[in-house]
């Protein structure tokens, strides 16, 4: 077929099939545990106010209800947990969530 042997269509399938499987897991290993290695946290607090850096003086941006689940980073500075977002909330008043690990670093 298209003058390419048998064994070279395989070789180009299977080439073709793991390039699409590296895009697909965004270059991560496959098998690799997603949701453990997601850091979700949960606000414990009735109204925690979301801050542009890890101090208390520095500009509340927003604020999360309680209960409310957000994306965050395993840093902690100050006290204060990195959000995915790049802002920060007070560290004290959120809990990781049952199906994630976000042991602070």
């Amino acid at each position: 077929m298209f003058g390419i042997p048998v064994r070279g269509m395989i070789v180009i399938g299977v080439v073709v099939g793991a390039a699409l499987m590296y895009a697909v897991s965004g270059g991560k290993p496959m098998g690799a545990a997603g949701a453990s290695t997601v850091c979700r946290m949960t606000v414990t607090a009735d109204v925690l106010n979301v801050r542009s850096g890890p101090a208390d003086t520095q500009p509340i941006l927003s604020t999360l209800q309680r209960d409310a689940v957000m994306r965050a980073e395993r840093k902690v500075e100050n006290g204060y947990r990195m959000l995915d977002t790049g802002r920060w909330v007070n560290d004290e008043f959120v809990a990781p969530t049952s199906d994630s690990e976000c042991q602070a670093t």
